[in-house]
């Protein structure tokens, strides 16, 4: 089977896709390749030799030492290595070298197929302040704030206190909470002005900042959109993202449980006048703020895969990576916004090696046992095996549980259930939290906002069961048969409350 792309009137063949990028989001587009009839090349590091991903490409090639600066973000080396391979295009995955716009370039500017947006869009949203500017005259509802970098810190001031403190100073290149300050009140203005100048440098080596009225306890929620080459959009409706620390997501859901159609439809539109401003083609994502009265506004433009697709794939059958690459082709989309339904409810958990007993700092160690859950409804997008090592050198997420039910209800039963399914041993997860945060009164109504975990979550709501869950692995592993041999035991304290064995060896 042969992948064809357009260029003008010319045609090439699509036979090799190189993937920048590592773990389950690498796994991720390989297996979409493989039923496309492309073949991958992989690239890894030398912390990620025995990954996988490594396993499952048709080729693989190690860039470098463990450090991403000198392996996956060496540009350089990622479109030598397509070049040497014979790969035709280039899949960056989600973060590293994603929303690059050099990288863009360059991997165009070397005759190779980007598989994402062009440089130009890149640039654009790559800046807070060039999106909120490029949105805004697509009449896309905004934050009140400054339309430019501030300059003149006593002029920004005025500007503050016109629009009334509390205010958010947001660094143009940033994300992830990065080169982030709420300044409550006029004295402390310029002090955390310049706290987020110099982090946004120190980041992302430009301390570009602009402010904007602060929503308090928002709702995050995302539009996801695609579009073509030639000029076709499409929204695949909307991700609640609110439960986040640090500013980074844990849980996701779609649909969001709390908006109407008409709202679901205005942000939708929206979204796609955001993608028009760039002229924008690819998978995207226009995140809002959405306030108590359901009022949003414009937020930010990721533009790249989010790692959080997954809910959307299953709610609405589409494979965005399959959409990515035809787009790179320069195929039309395949579907319309009328042929688009809401088919059920899905929720992702994203499975970190972090303690929530410890202000969910990341932890490394041994994956001792690893065993994901099965059955019904049940997604699991994962890059490590049992017996692997957790890397320092990368981001903790080790996989994304996906649940889908044909109501919220069901697909929030089904993730419990998977939870106590899922047996980790060796390093601390998110999958406690996980189980406790969907079994909170706020979410199970849909009444939560980006406060959530500030507003519920104490670490001794996990503690408590790990305690009694504890009691119970001790006196299992005092159980020995003489006669029939040993019996093995683990315990896996998933959830709140919970305890459950993974399984009974007998060594016969």
């Amino acid at each position: 089977m042969l992948a064809l792309v357009k260029r003008g009137e010319s045609y090439i063949n699509m036979k090799k896709i190189l993937i920048a990028n590592r773990g389950e989001i690498a796994m991720r587009v390989m297996r979409t390749a493989r039923e496309m009839g492309i073949n991958t090349v992989a690239v890894f590091s030398e912390a990620d030799r025995n990954m996988p991903f490594v396993r499952y490409a048709d080729e693989a090639v190690c860039i470098g030492p463990a450090p991403s600066s000198q392996s996956y973000l060496r540009a350089d080396k990622l479109i030598a290595v397509a070049k040497e391979t014979g790969a035709d295009a280039i899949h960056p995955g989600y973060g590293f070298l994603s929303e690059n716009a050099s990288f863009s370039k360059a991997v165009t500017d070397a005759g190779l197929i980007f598989i994402g947006p062009s440089a130009h869009s890149i640039e654009v949203m790559g800046s807070k302040i060039g999106a909120k500017q490029a949105a805004k005259k697509f009449n896309v509802p905004m934050v009140p704030g400054t339309e430019e970098p501030v300059k003149d810190v006593a002029e920004a001031r005025k500007i503050a206190q016109q629009i009334g403190y509390p205010i958010l100073v947001k660094a143009s290149a940033g994300g992830g909470g990065k080169g982030m300050r709420v300044v409550n009140s006029d004295d402390e203005f310029e002090e955390q002005i310049r706290a987020a100048k110099s982090e946004a440098l120190n980041s992302f080596s430009n301390d570009d900042v602009f402010i904007e009225k602060y929503v308090g306890s928002p709702k995050h929620i995302e539009i996801q959109l695609m579009g073509d080459q030639h000029g076709n959009y499409v929204y695949l409706f909307e991700r609640e993202c609110s439960v986040q620390r640090r500013h980074q997501k844990l849980v996701e859901e779609a649909p969001s449980s709390c908006l109407t159609p008409d709202i679901r439809k205005a942000m939708g539109e929206c979204a796609i006048a955001a993608a028009r401003s760039c002229n924008y083609y690819g998978a995207g994502t226009v995140e809002f703020l959405v306030d108590e009265n359901l009022n949003f506004y414009f937020l930010e433009m990721n533009t790249r895969l989010q790692v959080e697709h997954c809910v959307t794939e299953m709610i609405t059958g589409i494979d965005l990576v399959k959409e990515q690459i035809n787009v790179a082709r320069g195929q039309k989309l395949s579907f319309s916004q009328d042929d688009l339904k809401i088919h059920g409810h899905a929720i992702e958990l994203r499975v970190c090696a972090e303690d929530p007993l410890n202000n969910f700092l990341p932890d490394t160690g041994r994956l001792e046992m690893y065993q994901p859950p099965k059955g019904p409804g049940v997604r699991v997008d994962d890059g490590y095996e049992e017996g692997m090592d957790i890397p320092i050198f990368y981001d903790p997420m080790i996989a994304k549980l996906i649940a889908h039910g044909s109501t919220r209800e069901e697909a929030i039963d089904r993730l419990r259930r998977a939870i106590d399914e899922y047996y980790v041993k060796g390093i601390k997860t998110t999958l406690q939290f996980g189980k406790w945060a969907v079994n909170v009164e706020a979410f199970r109504t849909g009444n939560y906002d980006t406060k959530f975990i500030e507003k519920y979550f104490r670490p001794e709501f996990l503690s408590e069961s790990n305690d009694d869950a504890d009691e119970v692995a001790a006196l299992l592993s005092s159980i020995v048969w003489e006669k029939n041999g040993t019996a093995k035991t683990s315990v896996s304290t998933a959830g709140n409350g919970n305890r459950s064995f993974s399984k009974w060896k007998l060594n016969r």
